[in-house]
């Protein structure tokens, strides 16, 4: 039926109801239908009052199987204002208003006008609209997000999802209905109330939940078989993008990452704004967040350095895109950072401010089978890389570390700590401020653990673990990459920074949350205890123990300041490599790099 017929369809009812609240009324107050001209002046003033009040206040645009408070509050407004200008209109003509006739009428008529509405909803969803078929909905939060989503779900009877309660740990909502929809319990009812409620979905409907407690209540939902869902970031929700009843997917990394850092825009803009960037390793996964982290605050070049010529492209092109509107150069560069030659002319011709190096060899158990490549890699080129920065006069060095360079027992983790070395001691020697950021794995990266389970939960299963004690930093890649470009902005020179991980996370809670995420049972899914791999370690650590300064220098961000490098010994190595065993090269790389740990204690200072 379309909007005129509906209108027209409800004038004539409407009329047929303020008729009949004047004969009803005027039954009332003289127990006799009495017609005299001025009961049947009083019933055409009210149904022209009625009319020009409905258009005023759009009643006839309102969807009745919708209604709710706000159409109940208009019926009376209405029906207030009719009477009384019927009333009026009365006064005028007879010099007298019949009180209690209109008192009977407007009651009669809210009820007529708002019943005959409201029972049309009532009937609509009771009869025409049953909710069959649908699955019973837990929702988590009765706050403000959660009614909201109530109410759509409620409204919408083409959703898939019906609420059947709400869960809160305000004690004071405990037992409320909200909607019709009750609430039974606190968070840690979750699992009884699925299974006494026969519940198929659960939405987390709390925008305001930190990491942690969204943690907490999905741990709890992981114990019953209903699927889990989140709402939506509220400012989509607020900003329009995204409807509130487009629920996504618990991901990982809410699980695990913490709270957003705000960054220092105007330090970072300062350094970056203006300037010529170069990332080498920038088809990487962590090079090419810094690209993309860095673009945002528009500098006059981004040079993307690298190796793998369909990374560098990729990247490049995402960027062109991405920020087609703004003025950055985007250079795409080929290059090996084992060239030292390669790398002069390339600084020469395009002189970088600021250099982010994340290029390394990040693989532990594949550098513990080619030690020398890691060497190539990750100590000769840095110490090429480094080198170029000083002949070129670069004003900023940030040299991307890893946590596995403290106490390393790995390949990777010794040639890391060495590059770090080399870092420390090109900065006592150049104008240009050399650092080094450490931070732990990054949820996403193509060395992370993560993308490797999903596709054993893909095949099926098992997913294996190495060993159920061990633990590991985490950290997203763009909240990596934004800390490692805001330490840049606080360098003096010498740093090691270290980016706060958070808690470290067990491997194996790990796999059991991505194996609920994807909808499975560890029934399902089982996980294979595989073993310790060569160059691994049970636990990681941030600093040595030497190395601890408990002060942070910025949100998430600390510093340590070691003056311990061996620098000649790294160069011996560096020329003696081609000529040791793989064994021999492990052992001198693992030994040098934890000498440091049994020396004398290392002077920690803040910069400045």
């Amino acid at each position: 039926m379309s909007y005129y017929q509906k209108a027209s369809l409800l004038v004539f009812i409407d009329s047929f109801l303020i008729i009949a609240t004047i004969v009803l009324g005027s039954l009332l107050i003289n127990e006799a239908l009495i017609l005299n001209p001025v009961l049947l002046f009083t019933a055409a003033t009210l149904l022209i009052s009625h009319y020009f009040f409905s258009y005023y206040f759009k009643l006839y645009k309102k969807a009745w199987e919708y209604a709710s408070i706000g159409e109940l509050l208009l019926i009376l407004k209405i029906t207030f204002l009719s009477v009384l200008l019927a009333a009026a209109v009365q006064f005028l003509f007879t010099g007298s208003v019949y009180v209690r006739f209109f008192a009977a009428v407007w009651l009669l008529y809210v009820v007529f006008l708002g019943g005959g509405r409201f029972s049309w909803r009532v009937f609509r969803d009771t009869y025409i609209k049953k909710d069959t078929g649908k699955k019973r909905t837990l929702i988590i939060g009765a706050g403000a997000a959660g009614t909201m989503v109530a109410r759509q779900l409620l409204n919408n009877h083409e959703a898939e999802l019906l609420p059947a309660a709400f869960i809160d740990d305000d004690k004071k909502k405990l037992h409320l209905d909200i909607l019709g929809v009750p609430v039974v319990g606190g968070i840690k009812d979750i699992e009884t109330t699925v299974k006494r409620m026969n519940i198929e979905n659960i939405i987390i409907a709390i925008p305001s939940l930190d990491k942690k407690s969204l943690n907490t209540i999905f741990q709890e939902c992981a114990k019953t078989d209903a699927d889990t869902k989140i709402l939506p970031m509220l400012e989509d929700i607020v900003t329009g993008k995204i409807s509130i009843s487009e629920f996504r997917e618990v991901q990982v990394e809410d699980l695990l990452g913490r709270e957003p850092v705000k960054l220092d825009t105007k330090g970072i803009s300062d350094y970056i704004t203006g300037k010529v960037v170069l990332v080498t390793g920038a088809g990487g996964s962590i090079g090419s967040e810094i690209c993309r982290q860095a673009a945002a605050f528009e500098p006059a070049k981004l040079i993307l350095l690298g190796h793998g010529e369909n990374s560098i492209y990729t990247v490049e092109m995402e960027l062109k895109e991405v920020f087609k509107e703004s003025n950055v150069e985007f250079i795409p560069v080929i290059a090996d950072i084992q060239d030292y030659n390669k790398l002069l002319r390339i600084m020469e011709e395009h002189k970088p401010d600021v250099i982010y190096h994340a290029a390394a060899h990040k693989h532990v158990p594949l550098m513990e089978k080619s030690p020398e490549e890691a060497v190539k890699n990750n100590i000769i080129g840095t110490m090429n890389t480094a080198k170029a920065a000083d002949v070129n006069g670069i004003s900023t060095f940030v040299m991307i570390s890893s946590d596995k360079a403290v106490n390393p027992t790995s390949v990777m983790g010794a040639t890391k700590r060495l590059a770090e070395m080399i870092v420390q001691d090109m900065d006592k020697k150049s104008s240009t401020k050399f650092i080094a950021v450490r931070f732990g794995n990054v949820l996403g990266s193509r060395g992370s653990v993560i993308p490797l389970f999903k596709k054993q939960i893909q095949k099926g299963g098992p997913v294996t673990v190495t060993h159920p004690d061990m633990v590991r930093y985490f950290m997203t890649i763009p909240e990596a990459s934004r800390l490692v470009i805001q330490a840049g902005s606080l360098a003096k020179g010498g740093e090691v920074f270290v980016l706060d991980m958070g808690d470290p996370v067990k491997i194996v809670d790990l796999a059991r949350n991505l194996i609920k995420l994807s909808s499975n049972t560890m029934e399902e899914i089982e996980i294979e205890f595989t073993g310790i791999r060569p160059g691994e370690k049970l636990y990681e650590e941030l600093l040595n123990k030497n190395e601890v300064h408990e002060q942070q220098i910025y949100p998430n961000i600390y510093v340590g300041k070691t003056s311990a490098v061996y620098i000649e010994e790294i160069e011996n190595i560096m020329l003696r490599y081609p000529s040791l065993t793989k064994e021999e090269l492990r052992s001198e790389l693992v030994g040098l790099a934890n000498r440091e740990s049994s020396a004398e204690k290392v002077l920690i200072s803040m910069p400045g």
